[in-house]
């Protein structure tokens, strides 16, 4: 799942990753769709097993405010767009820890859109859950996408 609406790319100079306030963050109406994207996985009985977040904030924020369960911080799903030059190892190291979950349940993984454009070939909307299988060649494919439920769609 890419996080929810942050206005803008990137974040400002002089970001810390220890800082939320140096981040780009959620806005309120990212808020209330990370809110409405976990009543919708609930309503529609989608088993959450264990979620997983990039270290940044506006992904935490967007695994937290979904209520699915504890979020646990997994560094290979962090900023491959800020951090360009680990995107490669970003990237294995993601598509490895996807690879070997074997529930039960569902795996979230709560990242950046550059992230997910690194593993399936596109960059997906804000708030916008992708459904991933892992093929035998060991690379990724996008099953199918859920869209924040929300009235401005």
């Amino acid at each position: 799942m890419r996080h929810a609406d942050a206005p803008g790319a990137g974040d400002p100079p002089g970001w810390r990753l220890d800082d939320c306030s140096t981040q780009r963050n959620l806005s309120a109406q990212g808020r209330a769709d990370a809110r409405a994207v976990g009543e919708r996985f609930r309503a529609e009985g989608i088993r959450i097993a264990k979620v997983l977040s990039s270290p940044w904030c506006r992904c935490i924020d967007t695994a937290k405010l979904m209520n699915l369960g504890p979020v646990q911080i997994a560094p290979t799903f962090s900023n491959a767009f800020m951090l360009s030059e680990q995107r490669a190892a970003l990237t294995d190291g993601a598509r490895s820890l996807i690879a070997a979950w074997r529930g039960p349940g569902t795996l979230l993984v709560v990242t950046h859109g550059s992230n997910i454009q690194a593993l399936i070939g596109r960059n997906p909307a804000s708030g916008e859950t992708v459904v991933v299988t892992m093929r035998g060649d060991g690379n990724l494919h996008e099953l199918g996408s859920l869209l924040v439920p929300t009235a401005r769609q």
